[in-house]
């Protein structure tokens, strides 16, 4: 398994879901592939090469509305020969994902859509930030998916001692150090287990 595959689980029209609520199919099914995302956006909004990925690496991407950074979705595939069998999906800054979460969300109003607290990684490295569901409302989606979102900190404030939310750690969403510094959605991600692990 490449590392880039890894960010998801550590993690994990308008479009037609940009029109109403998140559904895991059409364009954002498991089985979609380039050839279906240009059927649906047609072919002068679809555009596939490499792109940067995860610890300084690069990787195949095909990304939709590519020069609009709004809109842009990026989907990378776990078969990139055929461009085809969905890992994941970045979703842009305003389309809200899976039971309405969207970026610029506080910890605490995640915790209120999953219906319970959840954990993420501690900031302040390649994988920092990151929080997947295994329970709660954002868990067992319809459709299969998963969802994966990355918070960041809007400031460490002086003097304040920041060490349970720093570094390789699991962070608890409970922490109350999450809120001292204004920590929030920074980006919205779907996506699947590779084929040869799934149900």
């Amino acid at each position: 398994m490449r590392i880039r595959h890894l960010l998801f689980p550590l993690l994990l029209l308008v479009t037609p879901a940009m029109a109403g609520d998140f559904t895991c199919e059409g364009a954002f099914a498991p089985d979609t592939s380039e050839a279906r995302l240009i059927e649906i956006y047609g072919t002068e909004n679809v555009w596939t090469g490499i792109v940067p990925g995860p610890e300084g690496t690069e990787m195949l991407a095909t990304r939709v509305h590519p020069d609009s950074p709004k809109r842009m979705l990026e989907f990378v595939w776990w078969d990139e020969e055929n461009r085809e069998g969905l890992s994941y999906v970045q979703l842009p800054a305003k389309m809200s994902g899976p039971g309405g979460v969207r970026t610029g969300m506080s910890v605490a109003e995640v915790e209120t859509l999953n219906g319970e607290p959840f954990t993420l990684s501690g900031f302040g490295w390649d994988y920092g930030g990151y929080a997947g569901f295994e329970s709660g409302a954002l868990s067992n989606l319809a459709g299969g998916c998963n969802l994966s979102l990355r918070f960041g900190p809007a400031d460490y404030p002086p003097g304040l001692d920041v060490d349970s939310i720093i570094g390789d750690q699991t962070v608890q969403s409970t922490n109350p150090l999450l809120a001292e510094v204004e920590a929030r959605v920074e980006s919205v991600a779907i996506g699947y287990p590779h084929p040869d692990f799934r149900d």
